[in-house]
């Protein structure tokens, strides 16, 4: 279509979201409507504790596989662009872009740290030592899961097997563009977050010598990105007949400068039309939203991790595949049936949890922290369990009013949060989460908001949209508000004055154990 004008009916775009354990495709039209989808699983490795590692060739190839399930069928002509997004990895190449190994067995296969990865502890506390102004635009002080810290662990543990040979550092989601069209241009969106890069200033030299990087300052940063683009800029002269290949799609379509898979998620959500919903944000700047994708990092792992630990979960799951449930989806109906007349919240007056089982990265930043319960008590039974969920759904939301406060300290003024992802399907999570923040929560209509953010971005780059923000609009969709239940304000008022005391208290101890 010509810019801004109406679009002819059948015009697809694909997106292909890269998590932590999988791979996920999907096409979608110019509504943003998912009329496909597939997913395939990827590999990880931990050789030790505190190492995660996959595979870009691996990856690679459940890219192929999920995109070509998702064309099946359809003209592959009328796709008009591809979009991709991904967790922030580090991917290592050698000059002729081939894997080089990121572990101490010289397996060349594992060329990928994490974004989990927690190796590089002792490197990030040098590089916050020096105080530098970069750290600035991170929060103050940088967290073990960015890029410098583990380049500098690379740099010092595997000097002769990765270091000295690598040609190519990138954010996994730039690795995707680059594999798709041969251009090695990064995505503003991955250097800024996780590089220091600078949209005004650029790279600061002063920032890696100061920490024993200088060798990218030597090369003009060539290994790491000197050239910059925006999200959703097309890339070089699209697909390259090798990828269209691998993948299944027609050669020279375009390809989008990448995003990080939480920002997906964001673009998938937080342009949509909220007319007519009561909203507070209508009409605003989108700066009164705040998009939270409930993905692995921000909530899984730790309700995982309470849930399976607990001595009744074996019954819990015998339960939930008698009534062909999810296990949160019964435990959400078990709380139903033992809160009786009072609203389910108040189930954990005298239980309570700090959820930072492995660290904080935001607002906090500290990578010192530990998960904390309060209020155990000697039975073990399925309604103790149900009731430690609970406490730690609503320990997860205390930690969104927590980043919402410290945001708004700098200056933010935010008054609806979006919600997508896994856990927004959760309607518990949902009504916490606008219970202890007191806003309502906007939930889209469609719920893999992460995967129509790439597709907006492939559609971006195909030119069918004059901008961003007019594909936004155009492709992502309210589906459901959930208000916050105003009377029990003064309960969860209280319940986050005792979370904040925990970490308060946690870091006493800690202080204590290491006096003298």
């Amino acid at each position: 279509m010509m810019p801004g004008g109406d679009q002819e009916p059948g015009s697809y775009y694909v997106g292909v979201d890269v998590g932590t354990g999988s791979v996920r495709a999907a096409l979608v039209d110019q509504r943003g409507i998912l009329l496909a989808f597939a997913d395939q699983p990827i590999k990880r490795w931990e050789p030790q504790f505190n190492h995660h590692e996959q595979s870009s060739e691996d990856i690679w190839a459940a890219c192929c596989v999920v995109t070509k399930k998702v064309v099946q069928g359809i003209d592959v002509n009328q796709i008009r662009g591809l979009g991709f997004d991904a967790t922030c990895s580090l991917v290592v190449l050698d000059k002729q872009f081939r894997p080089l190994p990121v572990n101490h067995e010289g397996d060349s296969r594992r060329n990928i740290i994490m974004w989990l990865d927690h190796r590089a502890i002792t490197q990030v506390h040098r590089i916050n030592e020096t105080k530098h102004s970069v750290l600035q635009c991170v929060g103050g002080v940088m967290s073990v899961e960015m890029q410098a810290p583990k380049l500098l662990w690379l740099k010092e543990n595997l000097r002769e097997t990765c270091w000295d040979k690598a040609g190519h550092f990138f954010d996994l989601p730039d690795f995707l563009s680059w594999k798709a069209t041969g251009v090695t241009a990064r995505s503003l969106c991955s250097l800024v977050c996780k590089w220091t890069y600078s949209a005004e200033k650029g790279w600061d030299d002063s920032f890696w010598k100061m920490i024993g990087l200088e060798d990218f300052v030597a090369d003009n940063y060539r290994k790491i990105g000197n050239q910059v683009l925006p999200p959703g800029a097309s890339l070089g002269n699209g697909l390259t007949p090798e990828a269209a290949k691998d993948l299944g799609l027609p050669a020279g379509i375009a390809v989008a400068a990448p995003l990080i898979d939480a920002h997906a998620g964001g673009l998938g959500v937080i342009g949509a039309d909220v007319r007519g919903h009561g909203l507070a944000c209508e009409g605003q700047p989108v700066t009164s939203r705040l998009a939270i994708i409930c993905g692995t990092s921000s909530c899984h792992m730790g309700i995982d991790h309470m849930v399976q630990g607990h001595a009744a979960f074996p019954e819990l799951k015998a339960k939930a595949a008698a009534r062909c449930q999810s296990v949160y989806a019964y435990l959400n109906s078990h709380l139903d049936l033992i809160k009786k007349a009072q609203p389910v919240g108040f189930l954990t007056v005298d239980l309570h949890v700090w959820p930072d089982f492995h660290g904080n990265r935001s607002p906090l930043a500290d990578l010192t922290l530990k998960g904390m319960v309060t209020g155990l008590k000697l039975s073990q039974d399925l309604d103790d369990l149900a009731i430690l969920y609970l406490a730690t759904v609503q320990a997860i939301a205390f930690g969104t009013r927590l980043i919402i406060e410290a945001m708004e300290a700098a200056g933010h003024s935010i008054s609806t949060l979006f919600l997508c992802g896994g856990l927004s399907k959760n309607p518990l999570f949902v009504q916490m989460h606008a219970d202890i923040t007191g806003m309502p929560v906007v939930l889209s209509q469609e719920v893999e908001s992460v995967l129509v953010g790439a597709a907006i971005l492939g559609a971006c780059a195909s030119g069918d949209f004059t901008s961003v923000q007019e594909a936004m609009a155009r492709m992502s969709k309210v589906g459901k508000v959930v208000f916050p239940r105003l009377e029990d304000k003064r309960y969860y008022d209280k319940k986050y004055q005792v979370f904040l005391k925990l970490v308060e208290h946690q870091k006493e101890y800690a202080a204590i154990m290491k006096g003298d």
